[in-house]
């Protein structure tokens, strides 16, 4: 019986492209590198700000990341001051996480965003919907690791295979599954099916209503 749903959120609750991209390319315009398309950061984000960074000055052309250490503390401030600037949910989630809700479902959102703009990102658009929040923090590793995941779980009061694991990425698919819990992709974020699939995907959500449906069978 699934008890509780824990989701990730950049690509999956919320749309936040638009918010790195324009992150990004304010301080890579600073230090004189190229602009990068918004739909690179698709590829880009998922695995914490530090490995973003460092994506980014890639393909901005700092090979040898020489303004990684400028461009990393940047960064992260950006976000503090403003973390919901060009960020919205995707069509469809408030209701659905309302109707989770209204089913007895426990909520959750496990990020690899820092802790301080996921909690505020979260606060934002949803309230107090969610009833535990963790994004980054020191001495707790990133996801893929299981971690975090698990320790939700627990503030929960729920075991872990009692847990849909919802995601958008191969990196949500990986802490899912190395978690124990229910893994669903959904198709409306960042990765593809078939990145999803590969992973390890247990079910696949076309739209945010299909997370009610699985919740109930």
């Amino acid at each position: 019986m699934i008890r509780a749903c824990i989701f990730d959120l950049d690509g999956t609750l919320a749309n936040t492209l638009e918010s790195m991209a324009y992150a990004a390319n304010t301080i890579l315009a600073q230090f004189g590198l190229k602009q990068l398309p918004v739909e690179n950061f698709r590829y880009y984000c998922g695995d914490g700000a530090s490995v973003l960074v460092r994506r980014v000055l890639k393909d901005a052309g700092d090979e040898k990341l020489s303004y990684y250490e400028k461009m990393e503390p940047l960064y992260r401030e950006l976000f503090r001051r403003d973390p919901l600037y060009r960020v919205s949910p995707y069509p469809g989630i408030p209701g659905t996480l309302k109707e989770l809700k209204e089913l007895g479902a426990r909520l959750a959102v496990c990020s690899n965003k820092p802790h301080e703009a996921t909690k505020n990102v979260v606060a934002g658009m949803f309230g107090d919907t969610f009833d535990a929040v963790l994004g980054q923090k020191p001495g707790l590793p990133l996801k893929p690791a299981p971690d975090g995941a698990l320790r939700l779980a627990g503030e929960l009061g729920v075991q872990p295979g009692e847990c849909m694991y919802i995601g958008d990425t191969h990196t949500d698919m990986e802490t899912g599954n190395s978690a124990g819990m229910i893994t669903v992709g959904v198709l409306w974020g960042y990765r593809d099916r078939e990145e999803l699939l590969k992973s390890g995907a247990r079910l696949l959500a076309e739209t945010p209503g299909d997370l009610r449906r699985i919740f109930l069978s």
